[in-house]
């Protein structure tokens, strides 16, 4: 609800035999939606031949039955569903990307931002590459190719590529006879991999995505880690260059679905753990405990468990809104047309409330659901965010991109708590949240909430920014 979004959702299979590998895709990206709503893509390997489609908008909406049995049966498919965080989100940008070469064919998808694709795409254009996306993918993809060419596999190309790739990356790639997936050496988006019953495996962003095409999980891939899977079996290789593993903490606090699990941890379990600390943290005489959907009903159902205070259903969420759909004109909204999030008013009429939420970048929605709790009758408002203070850009994959429209960058507590409408405002401390995955929180990237980057700051990260810088130098 605080219009934060996530770049995007991986997905690949491998057979030994052939099957129905883009419906399987399509299920897998269905459940990755969450990443992403701009665009998506599958491409399909049939004994060493790629088909693909791509467009912008749903899954559902581009991936109609017709589409799926032309993309036909095969051994290898991967799929991509994208928010844009590099480029913007027009369908040249879509994923996976596919680029024919001197050895073949090679398909590639990317969750994550890299902090030095600006520098690698003057380098490459300086050699005469030519771009035909603002994506770093295709950086990722053209120094994958220019390796591939010198080298005997796709696994060797991808640890040489990775030695010069700087930031968040999660791939997974396709050759005429691999899937190989590749984890940036900090870890910073998660991937895991599972198998079917009947032998199949499956790479996702999230574990959920395993569930929906009935693999079981095997194994989350390691930071700095680049498996093979192939008729030869499953192999695994680490890159040269270490670091220390500094997964992004948001992953439990917004992105991932409730139903996954990393890392040991269900994403539902770890937002309750951070309602539970808000509990200890600000204990507030209420009548009942509230969520906004969807993700701050973990932690309010958290908070309300520790406090003892009831948990109330506060808002019904109309689930059949996607990301095409057309807002009110000014003058219906001025009017109090409400059709994403309606308040139950003979829930909160007399009530003082408890409103957890799962964080609060601008402001300005968390302002318009507490007045429509107000308008509904509400004696107290209490906000809490799940999530710490945001005080700086993240370079990794979020599309927080500067300290600009950050709330909490330009207003005391007391500023934001008469902005927003509250009777009283309260956030989760960065020391908790690093604890709500059960662990000391060592191996978390918090830079978003306490400026302590794992790598050095980019040079152009502003979203879209990339696309201004490039036009500049075409002047």
């Amino acid at each position: 609800m605080s219009n934060l979004h996530e770049e995007c959702g991986v997905f690949g299979i491998f057979s030994t035999q052939k099957k129905d590998v883009a419906s399987l895709t399509y299920y897998g990206l269905f459940a990755l939606q969450h990443r992403g709503q701009e665009s998506a893509g599958i491409v399909v390997n049939d004994d060493g031949i790629f088909s693909s489609h791509k467009d912008v908008g749903l899954v559902n909406d581009i991936f109609k039955k017709d589409v799926l049995e032309k993309l036909g049966q095969g051994e290898i498919a991967i799929g991509h569903c994208r928010y844009a965080t590099t480029g913007s989100g027009k369908r040249e940008n879509a994923q996976p990307m596919v680029v024919n070469h001197l050895k073949g064919n090679v398909a590639v998808a990317h969750n994550g931002n890299l902090v030095n694709s600006y520098e690698l795409r003057l380098a490459l254009e300086e050699e005469g590459s030519i771009f035909h996306t603002t994506s770093d993918t295709e950086v990722i993809a053209y120094y994958l190719i220019k390796e591939r060419i010198h080298t005997h596999t796709i696994e060797e190309a991808v640890l040489k590529a990775m030695d010069k790739l700087e930031g968040a990356y999660s791939l997974v790639i396709m050759s005429p006879t691999k899937l190989v997936a590749a984890r940036d050496r900090h870890g910073f988006r998660p991937l895991c991999y599972g198998i079917t019953s009947d032998g199949s495996y499956v790479v996702a962003s999230e574990s959920c995505a395993l569930d929906s095409v009935g693999a079981k999980k095997v194994r989350e891939i390691e930071p700095g880690e680049v498996v093979v899977f192939s008729k030869e079996g499953v192999k695994s290789f680490f890159a040269e260059k270490k670091a220390p593993k500094t997964f992004c903490i948001f992953e439990y606090l917004y992105f991932a679905r409730p139903d996954s699990e990393i890392d040991g941890c269900t994403v539902h379990e770890a937002r309750q753990k951070a309602g539970e600390f808000l509990a200890k943290s600000f204990p507030i005489d209420a009548d009942i405990v509230i969520g906004v959907p969807d993700s701050g009903l973990d932690a309010a159902l958290g908070y309300a468990k520790a406090s003892k205070i009831p948990y109330e259903i506060g808002f019904i969420k109309n689930k059949y809104i996607g990301r095409t759909f057309i807002a009110p004109a000014q003058h219906l909204r001025e009017e109090g047309v409400k059709i994403k999030l309606n308040v139950v008013k003979s829930v909160i009429n007399g009530k003082r409330v408890v409103l957890v939420d799962d964080s609060i970048v601008r402001g300005t929605t968390s302002a318009k659901i507490v007045q429509s709790l107000r308008d509904a009758g509400a004696k107290e408002v209490h906000l809490l965010s799940s999530a710490p203070m945001f005080l700086n850009p993240c370079y990794y994959g979020t599309d927080i991109d500067s300290r600009d429209h950050l709330i909490a960058c330009n207003h005391t507590l007391e500023e934001m708590t008469k902005i927003i409408g509250v009777d009283s405002l309260g956030f989760l401390s960065v020391e908790d949240a690093l604890k709500i995955s059960g662990t000391d929180g060592s191996q978390m990237c918090s830079a978003c909430f306490d400026g302590k980057y794992p790598t050095y700051e980019p040079t152009v990260a502003a979203h879209n920014k990339l696309e201004t810088k490039l036009s500049e130098l075409k002047k």
